[in-house]
């Protein structure tokens, strides 16, 4: 009973926090009917793996399966947690379930007269383009809220009413009329049916059934275990376990808030008795769940986009992330270990064993995960990688030698498992067929360019101001939308602005994707904090700062990237000799930013030292040997001043 209550509060608390809408609880014969369809969407986007067709028709195809899911699927309002009414699907649903069917059909159906046409749309094709982007904007106002469609209306109104702005306005352009603006939205691949829906309809597709098949053959819970087995106990044990769970969990569930909540549900109480206080367990729980989102082998769903965008392999992004991943989680178990003795936590005894049985048992769990690097590395898209590593996952998942063998996927789980990966890209593929009217404005208007010279303009043509302007400017388009949404929208508005300045496009495109992931823990909204904080009930804002704490490194090594002339090192970009000399200069970065704004060296570090620590870390991360001499000068001072002062504490 106890064990079903919090399954129930996990929901619920995901529903709550998470960007993504609750999908309904569906039952009886419309739950059947979407478990068909999106088992048919499943084995469609696998089939197409080692099939592929023309582009274009697959990503209409994909589109027309995935909008009319959307309305079955997905509320028209939110709703209470205790009104099941709002589970039963209405005819207003059905019937813009129907309609949607019919518009993302009609290209399919006329699809050579349609492409001819592109630059001169018959009245019919503009009317069902803008029937389709009024249905695509409702789906997402469904799936992640109302604020993704009021930026992209924002956007059509700047492309219709542009016109209408003083020539010598900087974002001023010539205006179009609705026929173009329509066609340029779903008459191509410059809008709707743009990289965002591409990279959805085959990357991220292929991740969550993948994920799904994992959570099913019962991965999740192994990761859970044996993170709480690996640790000897100790007092920071605790906070070392849930970040190790996050980081594992977080290739299952792919959402930082999810991870946090899955997590927080279990490691909570684990927290408590270790002593930990509410705030800085809330913290603990959102930097390990956004931590997952930051890391390889599954980032996020906006670097399968910088895959696309770089014209570069996922194997790829996944080198550029590794060094800040280790640095990430560097940080963060530094600031375990300063709030462990801050705080005076203890060594909690968990039931479970040692590792090793566990892994004896299950281990079997982490193959998957090492055959996509593996296959990727041997030359295999991501796609065949990801599609292989699923099959693997499966054929594994009769080795479960649980009473009943529950995690077995026969063919009634494997069914679940196959339509839960394709319900679950829902929310994704929705929002990236959004954004992409986005970039189809961009696009048709010139505007990222506007915007990046009106940045740097702004800025003074100074980088340093101009880095700062967009890692604020994501952050707050990070509160608005998600991740992905703001990706995609950063990356076409914001990116120019660094790309103007000589900052190459791997730096500029990873920049922006750690500030669009971290918007998830950013003052004043942090989704995951305050999921955490919920969790633990301690004080929301209080939980937030903690997290920022925690992730601070993340906000300073993306600096590093676009300011500093050894910044591509970062991205394991060069000479290996400089690679090694830039990541492990910042991890000394890292370690002494832990001790500014976790207060612990030998024993409490005093505002002095902690200054001192902070100016070390800033000079350190600019990667330039007389900075980097000064730093190492700074960070010296710091432990002189500290040591000194412990002495005379000591022998007054």
């Amino acid at each position: 009973m106890t064990e079903t209550r919090h399954e129930t509060t996990a929901e619920d608390l995901v529903a709550e926090f998470d960007a993504e809408r609750p999908a309904r609880r569906l039952s009886g014969r419309p739950a059947a009917l979407v478990t068909i369809v999106a088992l048919a969407l499943s084995l469609y986007a696998l089939y197409q793996t080692f099939r592929p067709g023309p582009v274009l028709p697959y990503r209409m195809a994909f589109l027309a399966v995935v909008l009319p899911l959307a309305f079955v699927c997905y509320k028209a309002r939110r709703g209470g947690r205790d009104r099941p009414r709002g589970d039963r699907i209405s005819v207003l649903d059905w019937a813009l379930a129907a309609l949607s069917l019919a518009v993302c059909a009609y290209p399919l159906v006329v699809f050579d007269d349609l492409i001819r046409r592109a630059y001169a749309p018959t009245p019919l094709d503009v009317a069902v383009g803008a029937l389709l982007t009024l249905l695509l904007l409702e789906a997402c106002r469904r799936t992640v809220g109302w604020i993704l469609p009021v930026v992209c209306a924002v956007f059509f109104a700047y492309a219709y009413y542009g016109g209408y702005l003083p020539a010598d306005w900087a974002l001023g352009h010539r205006g179009y009329d609705l026929d173009r603006i329509v066609a340029s939205f779903t008459m191509g691949t410059e809008g709707v049916y743009g990289v965002p829906l591409d990279v959805a309809a085959t990357y991220i597709i292929l991740f969550t059934i993948y994920g799904a098949v994992l959570d099913h053959s019962g991965a999740g819970r192994f990761f859970v275990d044996v993170s709480f087995a690996a640790f000897r106990r100790s007092r920071s044990a605790p906070g070392r376990t849930v970040t190790l769970a996050g980081f594992l969990l977080g290739t299952v569930s792919g959402s930082g808030v999810a991870t946090t909540v899955s997590v927080g549900s279990v490691a909570w109480p684990i927290l408590r008795r270790a002593g930990y206080p509410r705030e800085q367990a809330g913290g603990v729980l959102a930097a390990a769940g956004i931590g997952a989102i930051l890391s390889p082998p599954t980032l996020g769903a906006a670097a399968f986009i910088i895959a696309e965008y770089l014209r570069v392999s996922y194997l790829t992004v996944l080198v550029y992330a590794t060094i800040p991943t280790v640095l990430y989680y560097l940080g963060v178990f530094l600031a375990i270990e300063m709030d462990a003795r801050r705080y005076g936590t203890r060594a909690v005894p968990v039931d479970v064993g040692s590792p090793w049985p566990l892994i004896r048992r299950f281990g079997y769990h982490f193959s998957s995960l090492f055959m996509i690097i593996i296959l990727m590395a041997l030359g295999q898209s991501p796609f065949r990688a990801v599609v292989y590593a699923t099959l693997l996952a499966f054929a594994l998942s009769f080795l479960d030698r649980t009473p009943g063998g529950e995690h077995r996927l026969t063919p009634r789980r494997a069914v679940r498992a196959l339509a839960a990966g394709a319900t679950g890209v829902l929310p994704v593929a929705v929002t990236c067929a959004a954004a992409g009217t986005i970039v189809g404005v961009v696009t048709l208007t010139g505007l990222g360019l506007k915007a990046g010279s009106l940045i740097v303009g702004l800025s003074g043509g100074n980088l340093a101001a101009t880095a700062v302007a967009c890692a604020l400017a994501v952050l707050l388009l990070g509160l608005a939308v998600p991740v992905t949404a703001s990706f995609v929208i950063a990356a076409v508005i914001i990116g120019p602005a660094l790309l103007n300045l000589g900052v190459t496009p791997a730096e500029a495109y990873m920049f922006i994707f750690y500030y669009a992931v971290l918007s998830e823990v950013s003052p004043p909204t942090a989704l995951s904090a305050f999921a955490a904080s919920a969790i633990t009930g301690g004080n929301a804002h209080r939980t937030m700062w903690a997290t920022w704490k925690y992730t601070l490194p993340a906000f300073l090594v993306p600096f590093a990237f676009v300011l500093t002339p050894s910044g591509a090192a970062l991205l394991a970009q060069g000479p290996i000799g400089e690679i090694l000399l830039a990541a492990a200069v910042s991890a000394l970065a890292v370690a002494v930013l832990a001790v500014a704004t976790g207060g612990w060296i030998n024993g409490p570090a005093g505002p002095a030292e902690r200054g001192l620590c902070a100016l070390a870390a800033v000079l350190l991360l600019v990667l330039s040997p007389w900075p980097v001499l000064a730093g190492l000068g700074v960070a010296a001072l710091a432990l002189a001043v500290h040591f000194v002062r412990r002495h005379r504490e000591a022998h007054p």
